[in-house]
């Protein structure tokens, strides 16, 4: 819609209010209701929203250890800029008006905390390059029968599943509840967020969909909008779905892959593909796939940003442990898809669903686009059948600490990045980290209560 289109929307839609929000560090939405009067006077003359939301946890705990805002700074409100382009009308709020928004410094720059800022200055650069980044993501995550209330009074322990057991790719399973499984792709789809794909996977009360690919910012948007908007319509039928990376040692985890291509800037050709070479892939995508793999253990942060992330990141469990790459396999890190020339790209699949979606696909694209301008050569073969065992180029760092260590020292990150966002990012992951360790877990219990 062009803008005057929405300014008339927002002004005669009865509700006479709007919805806005803007992403944390861990991509939850923080947001308000505002009057429709307010959104038009912000349009003019510009917003403001408390920074906090840059300096505290995903539970709402402030760092103590933030150098871009805290207590020394008082948590003054920062200036914002509600993007209009993301209008989106919410089906289930009786379509009333809603826009994403991005913290900007007090001099108008982007600011450094903001990870849909991130995403927008990697996309600049890549069309700088002359590319146009296609990007989609898709999520697994479980499903059940709970409210907060109930969850909470249970300790989130044996909560009911959506539906019991394993039964992956299920038509039958679909078919109970419906009334949920129908809203998610019909509610998704008219809130803008396009669905090509929705159906259980192997788990308990598991789904997983796939949302069509679009440019990168733009995909990082739906991605960020599906997982709350997941939440909100599983609200409406008395469900609680969750996105964490591992819920149960025995199930497997969810993930979060983010497919990527690069297009010319017209829209017509996709650059990854080359019918005439072995593997159907570009020298571009080759350079791309060999940043991504040179760069991942210097920013897994962003693929995997919680303690729990790690969980997920073990041998035979759907998700990868090694530096590999491959064509249409499943076992390792970069799995190729070639087979159709305007379809071919590559799917990081390290990444979970607990990521802030803007950050992910950061963190891909500033890698990929690493490897060309750097003119790496992708000389790792691909790996075929078990990638769990091809170690020849090592594994993925095993917990946060480590993980944000190698990002933290690395002067990779900070080139990708900047300094600033690196050192907010990676004192948010040791917080985390420490948080971690202050905690007595069931599983102490279980093992030290009587025999030690």
């Amino acid at each position: 819609m062009k803008k005057e289109e929405i300014i008339n929307y927002v002004q005669n839609h009865p509700a006479k209010k709007v919805k806005i929000a803007y992403a944390d560090i861990d991509g939850v939405l923080r947001g308000k209701y505002i009057s429709s009067e307010k959104l038009l006077s912000a349009i003019e003359k510009g917003a403001t929203f408390c920074d906090v939301i840059m300096g505290w946890d995903i539970a709402d705990n402030v760092y103590d250890n933030s150098s871009l805002t805290g207590w020394h700074t008082g948590y003054p409100d920062c200036p914002t800029t509600i993007d209009l382009m993301t209008f989106r009308k919410v089906p289930w709020e009786n379509d009333i008006p809603f826009f994403l928004g991005q913290l900007n410094s007090p001099d108008g720059q982007p600011a450094a905390g903001c990870s849909r800022q991130l995403l927008k200055k990697i996309s600049a650069q890549a069309n700088d390059l002359g590319f146009n980044p296609l990007f989609s993501q898709e999520f697994e995550w479980f499903n059940f029968e709970e409210t907060p209330r109930s969850a909470q009074e249970k300790g989130f322990r044996n909560m009911t599943p959506l539906t019991p057991g394993m039964f992956g790719y299920s038509v039958l399973r679909t078919s109970y509840k419906n009334a949920f499984c129908s809203d998610l792709f019909d509610l998704l789809t008219r809130f803008g967020i396009p669905i090509e794909g929705l159906h259980t996977e192997t788990g308990p009360g598991t789904y997983e969909a796939a949302i069509k690919y679009g440019e990168a910012l733009e995909s990082g948007d739906c991605a960020v909008l599906f997982k709350t908007a997941v939440k909100e319509i599983a609200y409406n039928h008395g469900i609680m779905a969750t996105f964490m990376a591992k819920i149960n040692e025995n199930l497997p985890g969810c993930g979060g892959h983010v497919h990527q291509s690069l297009w010319d800037m017209a829209g017509k050709k996709n650059l990854f593909h080359d019918a005439d070479d072995a593997t159907k892939l570009s020298a571009t995508a080759k350079s791309y796939i060999a940043g991504l793999l040179h760069c991942m253990p210097y920013i897994l942060p962003l693929f995997a940003p919680t303690i729990n992330s790690y969980k997920r990141l073990v041998e035979g469990a759907w998700a990868p442990t090694t530096m590999t790459w491959g064509i249409d396999n499943r076992t390792v890190a970069i799995r190729v898809l070639n087979s159709i020339p305007s379809a071919c790209r590559v799917e990081t699949r390290v990444i979970g669903a607990d990521v802030n979606p803007y950050l992910a696909m950061s963190g891909c694209l500033a890698a990929g686009l690493y490897g060309i301008r750097n003119g790496l050569t992708l000389d790792q073969p691909p790996t075929t059948g078990n990638g769990y065992l091809d170690k020849t180029k090592g594994s993925l760092p095993h917990t946060l600490i480590d993980a944000t260590q190698q990002m933290r020292s690395s002067p990779i990150a900070t080139e990708l990045f900047g300094q600033s966002f690196v050192e907010h990012f990676a004192q948010s992951r040791e917080w985390e980290w420490r948080q971690h360790l202050k905690a007595v877990t069931d599983w102490e219990y279980k093992r030290y209560f009587e025999l030690i």
